[in-house]
C-alpha cells in the first residue's frame, strides 16, 4: 500500500480510491467518496512514513526473536553463561523500538549482535 492510500485512510478509513501511477495529482475517488485535499494527504506523510518505517524495524526484530526461540528451551543445554547472553539479546530485541520516534531512528537501529 502506498503512503498516500495509508494518508488518505488516517483520515477516512473507508474512502475508496484509484491511484494512477502512485502519483498525488492523480486520484480518482470512487463510489461517491469525499475528496481530501491534497495538502491534507500531504501532512500525513511523516506519520505514514513513521509507522511504515516502525512496521518494518518490528517485523525484523519479531523475525530475529522467533529465529532465537529455540535458545529458551529447557533442554538446549546451554551453561548459565550461555543462557544468559542469549536472554540479553532477546531482551535487546524486545527493547529495540524503545525511544523510536522518527521514521530515519527507526531505519537506522543496529541490532544487537547473536551470542
Amino acid at each position: 500500500m502506498t503512503n498516500i492510500i495509508k494518508a488518505i485512510q488516517k483520515i477516512n478509513p473507508t474512502a475508496e480510491v484509484s491511484i494512477n501511477a502512485d502519483d498525488i495529482n492523480q486520484i480518482t475517488w470512487l463510489n461517491g467518496t469525499t475528496p481530501i485535499s491534497k495538502a491534507d494527504i500531504e501532512a500525513l506523510f511523516p506519520i505514514v512514513e513513521f509507522e511504515m518505517a516502525l512496521d518494518e524495524l518490528r517485523a525484523k526484530r519479531n523475525k530475529a526473536l522467533a529465529d532465537s526461540d529455540w535458545t529458551q528451551l529447557p533442554d538446549v543445554g546451554f551453561n548459565a553463561a550461555e543462557r544468559n547472553a542469549w536472554m540479553i539479546y532477546r531482551q535487546a530485541l524486545r527493547d529495540i523500538t524503545n525511544n523510536i520516534e522518527t521514521a530515519e531512528q527507526a531505519k537506522s537501529i543496529s541490532f544487537p549482535v547473536k551470542p
